[in-house]
């Protein structure tokens, strides 16, 4: 099964806010900052999150981006290549990456690493990389004076300056691959990255539809270890938004009953009452671009929408949903003697739920 659906905006109610960090500019250190936090220069005052890597599934980075989404302006930093060496992975950023966060309304900086430490224990591996944070902290500060939005400014970044990037890139391998004498994956992939980026944004775009798509495509018949799934059936759903960019994405669970197409994400957790905050916000990721479709359609028949995100247990007992009536929730509360921690956690899941229209299914798995 291939759905088909259209993104013209985001709207959205952030409820389950976690408290950040406030760092003063003139202290900042991107390298030693947390994977999100607040940053003040007494005028401005910004949300940022970085990540790990330009690999979408690495680290939760939806959850670091959920974390900042209830602050006015928001940036995120990433590597637009990371090469661990020969002996490990080297991930290229992709166009669809900047298109989310353009759709979130998040700014996006294309950073780079210029320093790295040779692994203990592989030869031709390297661990601990950090960002140019001279070249953050200036990007920060074109940001703080930009007054156009974060999609005319992801788009002029790639358009003007991703190439001069990736030139810092290649120089600051170099470098760390001499200095370390560790054998890195060489120049040529990086080049012909470039070329491709170079040739005009349209290129890059495709090129990067074909990345995201073949990964699509792969997991498509791949459970992840912390799914627990009713049907086992995944569905690929792609969604083309107001840039002309499309995400190719997969759906854990669908179900059809009339007009009607329930899009479920699953998160689950074998060992504790509910999955991680990690793997939740990283569900609710889904859900805000869920309840944000339009025009849906299964083989051109067009269909409602009915967002779901589904929690699973195996210590569960008892299951409820965010239709659940107050005794029914606290029954539920009781049978598994959910914390205080845990009770909060669901209180704000539900408000949530309520204030954007999606489901919650909670329930043993």
């Amino acid at each position: 099964m291939e759905i088909i659906a259209k993104i013209t905006g985001i709207e959205y109610k952030i409820n389950l806010r976690k408290e950040l960090e406030k760092i003063d500019f003139a202290e900042f250190d991107i390298n030693k900052s947390p994977s999100n936090f607040l940053i003040s220069d007494k005028k401005n005052l910004f949300a940022i999150s970085k990540w790990v890597s330009p690999k979408r599934t690495r680290s939760y980075p939806y959850e670091r981006i959920y974390n900042t989404l209830s602050i006015a302006k928001k940036i995120t930093v990433i590597p637009i290549v990371k090469d661990e060496g020969f002996e490990g992975d080297r991930d290229f950023i992709q166009w669809d990456t900047i298109s989310l966060m353009s759709l979130l309304d998040v700014y996006v900086i294309l950073g780079y690493y210029n320093s790295a430490e040779k692994h203990k224990t592989r030869k031709n591996k390297i661990t601990n990389q950090k960002f140019d944070n001279e070249f953050i902290t200036n990007k920060i500060k074109e940001i703080e004076s930009y007054h156009s939005s974060a999609l005319h400014w992801n788009l002029k970044e790639i358009k003007d300056n991703l190439p001069t990037i990736i030139d810092n890139v290649k120089k600051s391998y170099i470098a760390i691959e001499t200095k370390l004498e560790t054998k890195l994956h060489g120049l040529q992939g990086l080049d012909n990255f470039k070329t491709k980026i170079e040739s005009e944004v349209n290129a890059f775009m495709e090129f990067s539809r074909k990345k995201a798509k073949d990964a699509q495509s792969r997991e498509i018949v791949t459970n992840q270890p912390k799914e627990s799934l009713q049907t086992l059936t995944k569905a690929k759903i792609t969604i083309t938004n107001y840039l002309g960019g499309k995400y190719f994405l997969t759906v854990d669970e669908v179900e059809i009953d009339k007009n009607t197409i329930s899009l479920i994400e699953s998160k689950h957790s074998k060992s504790t009452l509910l999955p991680g905050i990690s793997d939740i916000k990283d569900g609710l990721i889904k859900m805000i671009l869920f309840t944000n479709l339009k025009e849906i359609s299964v083989s051109s028949k067009e269909l409602n929408c009915k967002p779901i995100l589904q929690l699973t247990s195996a210590k569960l007992k008892s299951s409820i949903t965010s239709q659940s009536s107050k005794s029914e929730i606290e029954d539920f509360i009781k049978i598994n003697k959910l914390n205080l921690k845990h009770q909060q956690l669901l209180d704000d899941l539900l408000t949530e739920s309520k204030n954007n229209s999606f489901t919650i299914i909670i329930h043993k798995g």
